[in-house]
């Protein structure tokens, strides 16, 4: 008996396609990438200026809906600790602290949320692909493809 012949694998790597090129002039990628950069002004000029790229309108809204959230989140998680804050000194200076403390845990791990979604979604789209956050994306997705 002989034994079949081994396996011959391919030592070319895979073919890489070059980024196609947007209706501003740059590489699809470094578009995408630039609408995260300044947050949703950035966004909202590429998504205004991009006519036929798929991937930067949407990497642009995606920019625009995630710095509008994040602003909404901060704006109401301040108003409501402004609140608790306004009550607590009322009851007590331990509380006061306490708040205070946790507040400060709450505020840090919006912060750290927000910048390891902003570096993923850099990241993303600078490697041309589409990432969807996760409540966001559908919408930047539904926008993006009018």
């Amino acid at each position: 008996m002989q034994n079949p012949p081994p396996v011959q694998m391919s030592s070319q790597p895979p073919v890489q396609t070059a980024p196609g090129k947007s209706s501003t002039g740059l590489d699809e990628n470094i578009a995408a990438l630039l609408s995260y950069v300044f947050g949703w002004l950035s966004g909202l000029i590429f998504f205004l200026m991009e006519k036929d790229s798929r991937l930067v309108r949407f990497h642009a809204m995606q920019s625009i809906l995630f710095n509008v959230l994040f602003g909404v989140l901060a704006f109401v998680l301040w108003i409501v600790l402004f609140v608790v804050f306004l009550i607590a000194t009322q009851v007590s200076g331990a509380l006061t602290t306490l708040l205070s403390l946790v507040s400060v845990l709450i505020w840090g791990a919006l912060l750290i949320g927000v910048l390891i979604g902003w570096v993923m979604c850099l990241v993303k789209a600078f490697q041309g692909q589409y990432f969807k956050l996760p409540v966001i994306g559908n919408f930047a997705e539904k926008f993006s493809a009018k």
